[in-house]
This record gives structure tokens, C-alpha cells and sequence, in this order.
């Protein structure tokens, strides 16, 4: 098996490696992320994963796409279907597209990995990828061992980020904390287009008013 491993970034790809190679299985990492911004978090990013690739003795294949103006401009008209619509398929159509041309019969994701990305939803597409390209998907659930890679990376020092890439995620996670507790507490979840949805229908002229916050959550539950 030759697989090319989709790799988001390096804290996700501790526990993939780990269990991949207890398999007998040797992944390259492929490194293409157009969706991570600002530059800061994408250099952050994509530094510490060349280090930690290193570290692994693990080969890795930097794909190096910064694409702020793209992403917005194809997802100006659907932010909170986002990651269906565009985030998902473009980056996971690009490395089916590389392994096909480069010799790999075998695609994965450390996407699978993450208890915070739409899993079936991606194991879905990339089904669907694997029969359009002609090329192997290996599915793994990686989400067995989110803890004990979460753990490992800490304890390897490496950068962890604080949101799943994009500058409107960015903006969910920040201002989403204290919605996501709240939501939790009434028995809401706070799915990325749940709190989305609350950001969006509570601004004014752009910004969001706090106050009509608490208005929307008491509605939502």
C-alpha cells in the first residue's frame, strides 16, 4: 500500500501516524490547507508540522496554497454550509487529484481524526472521490484515540491550535465559547452553523450585539 495522508495539521496527525505504523502501513503527508487564515495561523501551522515531520522520520509533501481571496469569494454566499459546499471537497479532491498522478493507490485524512469535523460526512465524499478517481480510500476512525493524540502532541510541545481554520471559525470559536456553554447547558448543540446562525441573525450593521444574544439562545432553546 502506498497511501498519501491528507494532514490538517501536526496535532491531528499524532495518533494517525502512530496507528497507521502499528498497522504496517507507512503514510506520506500531504500538506495542502488553502482554508487555514490569517497567514500568522497558517505559517504556525505548516511550520510545526515540517518540525514534527522531521521529528517522525515521516515523509511529507508540503502542497503550499495560502488562498484567503478563493475561499471567501466561494463561500461569501453560503458561510454556514461551508465545509460542505467548499472546505471539504476542495481540499479533499486535491489530494485524490495528487495521488493519482503522482503513483499512490491509497488516500486518507487525519480529517477523521478530529471530533470536531462532519465525519460521516467526509468518509461520504471521500467514497465517492475514491471511485472518481480510481484510487483506494482507507477509512479509519481516528476518532477512538482523540485523547491520547491530544495528550501526545501537548506533551511534544506542539502548536495547538485554538480553531478549525478559516477566519469565519475563528470568529465562531471566539465569540462561540460563551454561546456553545450556554447552548450546552439547554441541551442545544453548538454546531458550527448553529452558532453561526445565532452570529448572523444578531448583527447590526456587521457587529454583534451582545444583548440580543442572550435573546436569540433563550429562542434557540
Amino acid at each position: 500500500m502506498k497511501l498519501l495522508l491528507h494532514t490538517c495539521c501536526a496535532p491531528c496527525s499524532v495518533y494517525c501516524i502512530k496507528t497507521l505504523r502499528a498497522e504496517k502501513i507507512e503514510p506520506t503527508l500531504y500538506w495542502y490547507n488553502p482554508n487555514i487564515h490569517p497567514y500568522t495561523e497558517y505559517k504556525a501551522r505548516r511550520n510545526c508540522l515540517v518540525e514534527y515531520a522531521k521529528t517522525k522520520k515521516v515523509e511529507l509533501i508540503l502542497e503550499d496554497a495560502y488562498g484567503l481571496d478563493e475561499f471567501c469569494k466561494n463561500v461569501a454566499d453560503k458561510i454556514t454550509t461551508r465545509c460542505r459546499d467548499y472546505c471539504y471537497p476542495k481540499r479533499l479532491r486535491q489530494v485524490f487529484q495528487y495521488a493519482k498522478e503522482h503513483g499512490f493507490d491509497t488516500v486518507s485524512t487525519t480529517l477523521l481524526y478530529s471530533i470536531y469535523q462532519q465525519h460521516d460526512y467526509i468518509a461520504e465524499l471521500m467514497d465517492k472521490l475514491a471511485e472518481e478517481f480510481g484510487v483506494a480510500f482507507l477509512y479509519r476512525d481516528f476518532r477512538e484515540g482523540w485523547q491520547e493524540g491530544q495528550d501526545e502532541a501537548r506533551a511534544a510541545g506542539l502548536y495547538m491550535q485554538k480553531y478549525c481554520g478559516c477566519v469565519f471559525s475563528e470568529e465562531e470559536s471566539m465569540i462561540g465559547r460563551e454561546i456553545g456553554r450556554k447552548m450546552l447547558a439547554k441541551g442545544v448543540s453548538p454546531t458550527n452553523a448553529n452558532v453561526r446562525s445565532i452570529i448572523e441573525a444578531e448583527k447590526i450593521d456587521g457587529l454583534v450585539v451582545p444583548g440580543a444574544l442572550k435573546k436569540s439562545l433563550s429562542r434557540e432553546a
